[in-house]
C-alpha cells in the first residue's frame, strides 16, 4: 500500500524541531531553535477530494460578497469538516493453535455485531473545557470480519475520522479493544491531513477491554501541552502500584529481590537465600507479585515450566524467537533423552576413552548392546521410536576448538590463549606483586601469601629475574583463590564435586603469546595455621605431565564457573535488568533516549525470567552441572558485593582495572594495551569506540545546550531509580557517575549499550565452540589430584588417562552441559545485530537517522577489519596452525551456532 513506502514522511509533515519536549515531561521546551539543525520532512498534500471541497467552500464565500460598501470587518471563516483515514497494521501469528483460530473467528463475529476495535484521535491543542488535548469522535476499525481469513503476517485495516479544520495536529491515538483476545498493533498511519501523513509506531499488544479496562495510548513524536497529561498517565500505568500478582497480559514494570530461586515447599534442601538486601546485596529483578511459600514467608512460590514467569507483555519473545528457543530445547531434550535413560540404569557412567567423546560428533550417541537390551525390556516403545528417528538428531556438531586440531586443547599455549581469545577473556590480570597475596582473613584461611615461589617460575622467564619480569609487565594471573576458597569446603561436601581455589601464572613471550608457568591449588586449612597449598609447574616427565593436565583442568572448571555466574550472568544479564525496568517506568516512548536504548533492551527481561526458572534456580542447570553446585548464586552475590562497579564496566576502564591497559591519550582509543595481541580487547575497542561516537553524536542533537540534561525530568528520574531501586544495595557508593552534562549522559549510555551488545556477545556465543568439547572446558571436576600417600595414587599411575576422564564430568553431566551451551550459543532468525534496527522508522529526526546510517557503515567496516586481523600471521593469538580465529565480536551472523555475531541486546 502507498503508506508503507512513505518511509520518513512522518509526524505532522512539519519542520522538525528538537525542542518539542516539555519541562517535566522529558526535554526542556525552552531550547533555542537552531536553523542549521532543522530538517524539513517531505509533505504529502491534502487529498484531491478535500481540496475540491475547500475550493467550493471558498467560492461560495466569494460569491456572497456584496461590493456595494466596505464591510467593517470580515467574519472569521467557519471551521471546515473533513475526513482523515487511519491505516492500521496488525501483525498476526504465522502459526496458530486451534484454540487461537477459534478465538480469532469469534472475535470476527463479535466485531460484526458491534464489539469493535475503537480509535480516537487526540490533538496537540488544548480543549478549553477539559484543559487537555482535544479529542475526536470515536471511529471503528473496518474490515475485521472480511479479513479474518486472510493468510498474511501483516493485515491492514482502516478507520475514518471526521474532524474540524481547527482540531489541530493529532499527537496521540487512543485504542480500545472490545474483542475477546489481544492483538499485536504494529503501527497506525493517518492520511488526509494538510501537513502530510502522521506515523504512530506502536509495536505492542493491545489487550481486550475485558482483560484490562485501561485504554491504550500511542503517541507520535512530541509532547506539546495538550498531550502532557496523557504522557504522564501512560508512564504511571507502566509503573503500576506495586501491589497484586501480575497477569500474563499486564504491562507493569516494577522491582523485586531474587526470592524465587529456591523451592522450600518441595524440600528444605531446595531452600535458597534471598538475593538483594543488606545481608546479600544483588541487583533487582522484575516483580511478579506471586504469593509467598508456605515454609518461608520471604520466598516466592515457584512457577515451573511450561507455565511462564511473568514479564511485561511486550517483553515476551516474538513468534520467531519462540520457535528458535523451542527448537533449541527440543534438540537438547533429544540429545539428553537416551543418556538420561541410561543414567537411570547406570547413573555414574563415565567416558572410557577420548575416542568415545569424539564419536559424539562423528556418529552421535549410540546404545551399547547390553544397555539397549536393558532399555528394550523396560521401555520398548521408546527405543523403537528412536530407531525410527533420523540419525542426526542425536549427533552433536563439532565444536570449533577441535574442528582444526583434535589435540589443540592439550597444549599449554592454547590453554593460555583462551584467557585472551576464548569465551571468558575478561578475568586475566597483570600480576603486580609476587608472590600473589590473598585479601581473605588469615585467621580463618591461613597465610595470605601464595605458595608459588621464585624457584617455581625462574626457569620459565627467558633469562629474566622475577623482579625484571614484573617491571616489564611480563607476568599475568588468573586468580580465583579468594573467589572459591570461602566455599571450597561446602563445594567438596557435595556429591560428585571436588574443587580447589586456583591461581595460574602466565609469562608473556616475545611473540605476544602467553604460556602458563605455575598453577597453585589450595584447600581450606585443616586447622589454624596449617597450609594446604600445592604448586604445579609444566611437565618434565610422564607423571608430572598428567598432574599438570589435571591442574589445568581444575583451573578451567573454576574459570567456567566464574564466567557463567559472574562475568556472564551478573555483569550482563542481571545488571542490565534494572536499566530496562527503569527506562520503561520513566522514559516515554517518545523520549529520544528511550528510542536510542530500545533495541538494546529487547528480550532481556524474558530471557532473564527463563534463567530464573530453569538455569540459576535450585537444582537448575547451573547448580546441577557447574562446580559451585548449590552455592552458585552465593558466589555470584559475593562478586557483586566486592567487585561490581558501574563505572568500571566500561571497556577501557575494565582493561585499566585489570592492568591490561594503561591510559595513553596519544593512542586511538585513549589507552595502550599491555598485550598488543589481545583479540577480545582489540576487537572490543573497535566496537566500543564506534558505539561511543554514535552515542555522542546522537546525544548532541538533543542536549547541545547547557543545563538540558539536568532539566530533563524523565531522564533524571530514570538514572535516579537505577541507582536507588535497581541497584539499591549499592546506592551509597561514591563511584556512581553523575548525570549533569551531555558528556556524563553519553558515557553512561555507551557503557550500557556495550554491556548489552559487545560484552554479552563476547561472553555468550563462544560457549559451545569452546565448551562443547568437555575436556577443553569442564564445567566441574569430580576428583582431586592424588598425592603419593593417597589410595588412588596407584590407580592414577597405572592409567592416568582413565583417571583424567573419571575426574571430568560424568557422561550425563557432560551431555546435559553440551546441550545447554549449544542452545545458549544459538542465534535466532530474527536476531537484530549492532548497527541494525528492526523498525526502519524508529525516529522522524533525519539527522539522527543519518548518524545511525553512519554507525551502521562503521559496523560493516569493523567486520572487515576483524577478518583482516584473523588472516594476519603475526597475530598468533588468532592465527596459526589449528588456531581458532577470534570471531566472537564480528558484528553480524547467520542463524544458528556460529561463534560470531553481536546482537543489540542480551537476548539469549
Amino acid at each position: 500500500m502507498a503508506f508503507v513506502n512513505r518511509g520518513l514522511e512522518l509526524c505532522q509533515g512539519s519542520t522538525l524541531d528538537r525542542s518539542l519536549f516539555l519541562p517535566g515531561m522529558g526535554i526542556n521546551s525552552q531550547f533555542p531553535r537552531r536553523e542549521q539543525r532543522r530538517r524539513t520532512i517531505s509533505l504529502v498534500t491534502i487529498s484531491q477530494k478535500q481540496q475540491d471541497s475547500n475550493r467550493r467552500s471558498l467560492g461560495m464565500r466569494l460569491r456572497t460578497v456584496v461590493p456595494v460598501k466596505p464591510s467593517p470587518a470580515p467574519a472569521p471563516d467557519k471551521p471546515v469538516q473533513f475526513d482523515v483515514k487511519a491505516i492500521v497494521t496488525v501483525r498476526r501469528k504465522r502459526k496458530e493453535a486451534l484454540r487461537e483460530t477459534i478465538e480469532k473467528h469469534l472475535d470476527s463475529l463479535f466485531d460484526a455485531v458491534g464489539s469493535n476495535i475503537v480509535l480516537q484521535l487526540v490533538s496537540e491543542k488544548i480543549d478549553p473545557n477539559t484543559k487537555s488535548g482535544k479529542k475526536s469522535e470515536e471511529a471503528v476499525l473496518k474490515g475485521w470480519l472480511q479479513k479474518s481469513a486472510v493468510r498474511a503476517e501483516k493485515v491492514h485495516y482502516t478507520a475514518t475520522f471526521t474532524i474540524s479544520s481547527d482540531f489541530g495536529h493529532p499527537g496521540a491515538i487512543i485504542v480500545t479493544n472490545q474483542h475477546q483476545k489481544e492483538f499485536f498493533l504494529e503501527n497506525i498511519v493517518l492520511e488526509g491531513l494538510i501537513g502530510g501523513p502522521v506515523y504512530f509506531p506502536c509495536n505492542s499488544y493491545v489487550q481486550s477491554k475485558k482483560e484490562n479496562p485501561e485504554k491504550r495510548i500511542f503517541f507520535c513524536n512530541k509532547t506539546p501541552e495538550g498531550l502532557k497529561q496523557l504522557r504522564q498517565k501512560e508512564l504511571q500505568n507502566l509503573r503500576g502500584d506495586g501491589k497484586g500478582t501480575r497477569k500474563h497480559s499486564d504491562r507493569i514494570y516494577d522491582y523485586d529481590v531474587y526470592n524465587d530461586l529456591g523451592n522450600p515447599d518441595k524440600s528444605k534442601d531446595l531452600a535458597r537465600p534471598v538475593l538483594g538486601g543488606e545481608d546479600i546485596p544483588y541487583p533487582r529483578r522484575c516483580r511478579t507479585g506471586r504469593s509467598a511459600t508456605a515454609i518461608d514467608p520471604l520466598a516466592e512460590i515457584r512457577v515451573d515450566e511450561p507455565v511462564p514467569l511473568y514479564v511485561p507483555r511486550d517483553e515476551t519473545f516474538e513468534e520467531m524467537k519462540q520457535d528458535a528457543f523451542a527448537a533449541g530445547r527440543l534438540k537438547a531434550l533429544l540429545h539428553n533423552l537416551i543418556p538420561s535413560l541410561i543414567a537411570s540404569l547406570t547413573p555414574k557412567k563415565e567416558f572410557q576413552c577420548f575416542s568415545e567423546i569424539d564419536r559424539l560428533y562423528k556418529e552421535g550417541f549410540k546404545l551399547e548392546f547390553e544397555l539397549k537390551n536393558e532399555l528394550l525390556k523396560n521401555m520398548p516403545k521408546m527405543v523403537n521410536r528412536f530407531r525410527e528417528t533420523s540419525e542426526g538428531l542425536l549427533r552433536y556438531d563439532t565444536p570449533s576448538i577441535i574442528s582444526k586440531d583434535r589435540f589443540a586443547w592439550l597444549r599449554d599455549d592454547e590453554f593460555a590463549r583462551q584467557t585472551l581469545a576464548g569465551v571468558n577473556p575478561v578475568s586475566i590480570e597483570l600480576l603486580k606483586v609476587f608472590p600473589p597475596k590473598s585479601k581473605l582473613d588469615p585467621e580463618i584461611y591461613g597465610s595470605p601469601e601464595s605458595a608459588i615461589k621464585e624457584e617455581h617460575i625462574l626457569g620459565q622467564l627467558n633469562g629474566m629475574s622475577v623482579e625484571q619480569a614484573l617491571e616489564a609487565n611480563k607476568l599475568f594471573i588468573l586468580d580465583y583463590h579468594d573467589t572459591y576458597l570461602p566455599v571450597i569446603k561446602e563445594i567438596n561436601a557435595q556429591d560428585g564435586r571436588k574443587a580447589y581455589a586456583t591461581r595460574a601464572i602466565f609469562f608473556l613471550s616475545p611473540l605476544n603469546t602467553l604460556k602458563p608457568i605455575a598453577i597453585e591449588l589450595s584447600l581450606p586449612p585443616p586447622s589454624p595455621g596449617c597450609q594446604s597449598k600445592r604448586v604445579f609447574t609444566p611437565a618434565n616427565d610422564a607423571t608430572t605431565y598428567w598432574r599438570w593436565q589435571l591442574a589445568k583442568a581444575h583451573v578451567c572448571a573454576n574459570d567456567a564457573g566464574v564466567h557463567q555466574l559472574v562475568n556472564h550472568w551478573l555483569r550482563t544479564h542481571a545488571s542490565m535488568e534494572p536499566y530496562v525496568i527503569s527506562a520503561h517506568r520513566h522514559l516515554s516512548t517518545m523520549h529520544p533516549i528511550f528510542k536510542l536504548l530500545q533495541p538494546h533492551m529487547r528480550y532481556t527481561l524474558e530471557i532473564n525470567a527463563l534463567a530464573r526458572q530453569s538455569l540459576i534456580n535450585a537444582e537448575g542447570v547451573i547448580e546441577s552441572f557447574f562446580t559451585p553446585g548449590k552455592y552458585c548464586m552465593d558466589l555470584s552475590a559475593a562478586a557483586y558485593r566486592t567487585q561490581w562497579r558501574f563505572d568500571l564496566e566500561a571497556l577501557p576502564a575494565d582493561l585499566i582495572r585489570r592492568g591490561m591497559a594503561v591510559e595513553d591519550p596519544t593512542q586511538q582509543h585513549g589507552i595502550k594495551l599491555v598485550i598488543e595481541d589481545y583479540p577480545y580487547a582489540t576487537d572490543g575497542l573497535l566496537i566500543w569506540s564506534s558505539i561511543k561516537e554514535w552515542v555522542e553524536e546522537y546525544v548532541g542533537f538533543y542536549y547541545s545546550e547547557v543545563g538540558t540534561v539536568q532539566n530533563d525530568v524523565e531522564l533524571q528520574a530514570w538514572w535516579y531509580e537505577i541507582k536507588n531501586k535497581g541497584h539499591v544495595d549499592k546506592r551509597n557508593e561514591t563511584w556512581w557517575p553523575k548525570l549533569e552534562t551531555k558528556e556524563d549522559l553519553s558515557g553512561i549510555l555507551t557503557t550500557m549499550i556495550w554491556i548489552a551488545s559487545g560484552q554479552h556477545a563476547a561472553l555468550n556465543f563462544g560457549q559451545y565452540p569452546y565448551g562443547g568439547y568437555v575436556p577443553n572446558r569442564p564445567c566441574l571436576m569430580r576428583r582431586l589430584i592424588p598425592e603419593e600417600e593417597d589410595p588412588e595414587y596407584q590407580n592414577f599411575l597405572s592409567n592416568p588417562q582413565k583417571y583424567f576422564l573419571r575426574s571430568l564430568p560424568s557422561l550425563l553431566q557432560a551431555l546435559n552441559t553440551m546441550a545447554v551451551v549449544d542452545t545458549l550459543s544459538t542465534h535466532s532468525a530474527d536476531e537484530e545485530y549492532l548497527g541494525q534496527r528492526q523498525n526502519s522508522v524508529w525516529t522522524s529526526d533525519l539527522n539522527a537517522i543519518d548518524a545511525f546510517h553512519k554507525f551502521s557503515a562503521t559496523m560493516q567496516g569493523v567486520e572487515k577489519i576483524i577478518h583482516q586481523r584473523n588472516k594476519d600471521s603475526n597475530l598468533r593469538n588468532r592465527n596459526g596452525a589449528g588456531v581458532v580465529p577470534y570471531e566472537l565480536l564480528i558484528p553480524t551472523s547467520k542463524p544458528g551456532v556460529t561463534g560470531r555475531g553481536v546482537p543489540n541486546s542480551v537476548s539469549i
